[in-house]
């Protein structure tokens, strides 16, 4: 398992950097085999505006041969944002990988993203949490074309989990038309299809 840990305008120590690598050190266990190939991006940042009060953001990205699996926790500590940014990314790659292990079902097919493609699904992702957060005028700024993965909706959801965004984008595996898998305010996902 690769390790990356960076700061986004924000010097990291040293001993920052090794909090979160004992933190994540239980990752490698928990995601099994699929460690061999996994790469884990950890962000930390601060935010400027002193009027919130947990300022220190912790990102952890996972990427592996399937879904991206990302969290992000804020604190008002550094290092409580690194072990709750821990903590939620165990848990998704533990359900992750009981997914996988399930007999039951058909299972998370692995897709092959290219990284334009991851690019250009994390910055839907943040615009639209950036739009949720405060409504700005009605424009349309950028259009995008990506290939979609072919998915059931049960399987979008876990993905949706996985990346911790609004939305998910796929081609659904049953009408092979584009559908959105969404969260809703009740923590339940919405689906969205073309009639």
């Amino acid at each position: 398992m690769e390790l990356h840990v960076r700061g986004r305008n924000l010097p990291v120590t040293d001993a920052l950097a090794d909090h979160a690598e004992k933190r994540l050190h239980k990752l490698e266990r928990v995601l099994g085999p699929m460690s061999d190939a996994a790469q884990v991006e950890v962000e930390l940042s601060v935010e400027h505006n002193p009027s919130i009060a947990n300022r220190q953001i912790a990102e952890v990205t996972v990427r592996t041969k399937g879904p991206i699996i990302r969290v992000r926790e804020a604190d008002s500590d550094m290092y409580a944002a690194i072990d709750l940014a821990a903590h939620r990314i165990e848990r998704a790659a533990q359900r992750l990988r009981e997914r996988r292990k399930d007999h039951h079902g058909p299972g998370i097919e692995a897709v092959a993203a290219t990284p334009a493609e991851i690019a250009a699904l994390d910055r839907l992702g943040k615009e639209a949490t950036d739009a949720a957060e405060s409504p700005p005028p009605i424009r349309i700024v950028r259009s995008k074309r990506f290939e979609m993965p072919s998915l059931t909706p049960e399987d979008a959801a876990v993905r949706l989990e996985l990346i911790d965004h609004a939305f998910f984008v796929f081609r659904n595996e049953s009408s092979g038309e584009v559908s959105v898998i969404y969260r809703r305010r009740d923590g339940d996902f919405g689906l969205i299809e073309g009639a």
